[in-house]
């Protein structure tokens, strides 16, 4: 058996990349974290918070543990970032938003250091090539178009994830602003409920990213996860939500020039998250289909992987 890549995973302990490091040392590939020397902790909206609880102080100490590699660098040092490439095979980049456009300086490591097998760039949303996104979400898949233009002008072999909707994003509160857990009472839906969204959870993301690592049917792809089972419209979740909790919710449905008000008139993270939510569940930016020769649907690849369906995940909150 060949050995496996040594996949590096920058930003390891944000909301994906904690879940790539653990699948990545599941799946019995060496892995490494580069890990800042003076890391600056950003607040975060207390949704995001409450779906991934442990401190950066926590995962630093679970990784040791779990025997992976931390390499101390910095997107912004480019010698210390050249010096870690140089010891893997495979970049995966989760970085925040805050954080695209800085990627083109690992693109610029990555060619210096001249062994990277693949790079997958800080995506891991709705397709940015496809979208009615506005803003401030459009602003950001920009960047990240941006970003997969200077990957291909410069000849380095990628790997792009498309895995639409987190469930810590969407799923724990029914997309109810400033709601952590999903409301037994009264919900707000966007439009008319009836578009198509793509959910999947972080840990899937992460098992379904580094399974794209070590398949060379995804190189200078983009893998696209859509899993059938977790293709819903917002009135499915309801109907699931309400079969559990054996009640009848009040529902208020919005309509786009409201929506498109709301996300004018508020600050982040409300405008940002009400953005993605438009995004997705009125424009129907998970609905679309792929070119075979530079796209991939994951559930076709990889049929036999066990993921947390919609349906599954709820019940948490029971």
């Amino acid at each position: 058996m060949a050995p496996q890549d040594r996949i590096l995973v920058i930003g390891p302990t944000g909301a994906i990349g904690r879940h790539v490091i653990w699948a990545s040392v599941k799946a019995g590939n060496p892995t490494y974290a580069l890990v800042r020397k003076n890391s600056v902790t950003i607040e975060k909206p207390k949704l995001i918070t409450a779906a991934n609880p442990e401190t950066k102080e926590e995962l630093i100490d679970n990784f040791k543990s779990l025997g992976v590699i931390l390499l101390e660098g910095d997107i912004s040092d480019h010698n210390s970032l050249v010096k870690a490439l140089k010891q893997v095979d495979i970049v995966i980049c989760t970085t925040g938003r805050l954080l695209i456009l800085d990627q083109v300086k690992i693109i610029a490591a990555i060619k210096e250091a001249g062994n990277i097998k693949r790079f997958f760039p800080s995506e891991f949303g709705l397709d940015v090539d496809r979208h009615e996104a506005v803003d401030p979400v459009r602003e950001v898949f920009v960047e990240k178009a941006g970003i997969r233009r200077v990957v291909e002008a410069e000849g380095i072999p990628y790997t792009y994830l498309c895995c639409h909707a987190f469930t810590g994003y969407f799923l724990r509160n029914l997309a109810q602003l400033d709601a952590t857990v999903p409301p037994r009472d009264k919900v707000i839906i966007l439009g008319d409920g009836n578009v198509k969204g793509a959910y999947i959870t972080e840990a899937d993301v992460g098992t379904f990213t580094v399974l794209a690592a070590n398949d060379p049917r995804t190189l200078n792809k983009a893998v696209h996860i859509r899993l059938p089972a977790n293709y819903l419209t917002a009135n499915e979740i309801m109907a699931l939500w309400e079969k559990k909790i054996g009640k009848t919710l009040e529902k208020t449905y919005v309509p786009e020039e409201q929506v498109l008000k709301d996300i004018k008139e508020s600050g982040f993270p409300h405008n940002y998250l009400l953005a993605l939510y438009h995004s997705q569940q009125l424009k129907g930016d998970a609905v679309y289909e792929i070119d075979p020769a530079k796209d991939a649907e994951a559930h076709e690849l990889y049929p036999d992987v066990k993921f947390t369906t919609v349906d599954e995940y709820l019940n948490q909150f029971v």
